[in-house]
């Protein structure tokens, strides 16, 4: 059995930090310092993701249909490997097509003294003459969690609850509370769209959800290339930018918090898709939510598997001949 905790945090405070998500690596140290060291070894945390508390309804292809109300707010029941990526799709998929959806990929600002920083709530005003001018929309932050010893999880909501991530925790920023936690059997979800694709003879995406470390300067890391069954051209050619591309994949430095050092690492950045050359699909849909790679255990390296006669952005699809696709964030 392989099980994952999914958390969902609201945001209680404005958040001083990056604005795609909240590193794994800063959900750790806070959840790490309130358990036994030993348990703490033992912990893996995804990077978190920020969802807003809106109104939505389930994107196709999950085991559930329909309008779910405010689906932002609450984890839905998760039956098969979509339902995990309900909330972690940078697109907002779910959200009602009544809803602002371009005004929720972009966190309202507020200045503090020097500190530009997030604000936990957004804030949308409405014509002249409406009953209820302005309505507020909260922010959560949705993040899971797994561990190497059965022992550790579940963790306990007075574990969870009260963290504080990002820059200026000592000020208030970055206050976390638990909204909704459950645990998900990985061993027991309905992999069907995946293996009925695979008997097809269908070809798959796979979708970075979270970056994917190649060279790190953390003391002792190890490199990591391309996995073999991406499936791009390693010998395209790149660009000199700061977004350099290798093989079409757009890579990004990024720093990793240790203390008080701070060390680069270069990535294959999120939001990219690229074909799957591997024969086991549903395994590896499996490590997606896993996570691979270097610095892996901080949220690095998380992956979706799709079907790719899965639903998608019309204007992604792929090009003839072309293994990698931009992504939505």
């Amino acid at each position: 059995m392989t099980v994952v905790q999914q958390v969902l945090f609201e945001l209680e405070a404005q958040y001083f930090g990056h604005p795609y998500a909240v590193s794994g690596n800063a959900l750790f140290n806070a959840i790490a310092r309130r358990m036994d060291s030993g348990d703490a070894r033992a912990l893996h945390v995804s990077h978190g993701v920020f969802v807003p508390g809106e109104y939505g309804e389930f994107p196709a292809g999950t085991s559930h249909e329909g309008y779910a109300g405010k689906l932002g707010q609450s984890l839905p029941e998760v039956e098969s490997c979509d339902d995990l990526f309900i909330l972690r799709d940078s697109a907002y998929r779910w959200l009602l097509d009544s809803r602002p959806r371009d005004a929720h990929n972009a966190h309202p600002l507020q200045t503090h003294g020097d500190r530009v920083v997030f604000d936990s709530t957004c804030w949308f005003g409405r014509p002249p003459g409406q009953r209820n001018r302005r309505r507020s929309v909260s922010w959560y932050v949705h993040c899971y969690l797994h561990a190497d010893s059965e022992d550790v999880l579940p963790l306990s909501e007075e574990v969870l609850d009260e963290l504080r991530v990002g820059g200026g925790r000592n000020y208030g920023f970055g206050a976390l509370s638990v909204a909704d936690t459950q645990l998900v059997d990985l061993d027991a979800l309905d992999y069907s769209r995946v293996t009925e694709a695979a008997e097809l003879g269908e070809a798959f995406w796979v979708e970075l959800v979270s970056p994917y470390v190649l060279e790190s300067e953390f003391p002792g890391a190890d490199s990591q290339s391309v996995p073999w069954w991406w499936d791009v051209d390693m010998e395209a050619p790149g660009t000199g930018s700061s977004t350099e591309t290798m093989g079409g994949l757009r890579r990004r430095e990024t720093r990793f918090v240790d203390g008080a050092d701070s060390h680069a690492l270069v990535t294959v950045d999120h939001g990219q898709v690229v074909g799957y050359a591997g024969s086991d699909p549903v395994g590896t849909a499996k490590n997606g939510v896993l996570r691979i790679g270097t610095h892996s255990r901080f949220g690095f390296g998380e992956f979706r598997v799709r079907p790719a006669s899965d639903d998608r952005v019309p204007e992604r699809s792929p090009v003839e001949g072309d293994g990698v696709v931009e992504g939505d964030a």
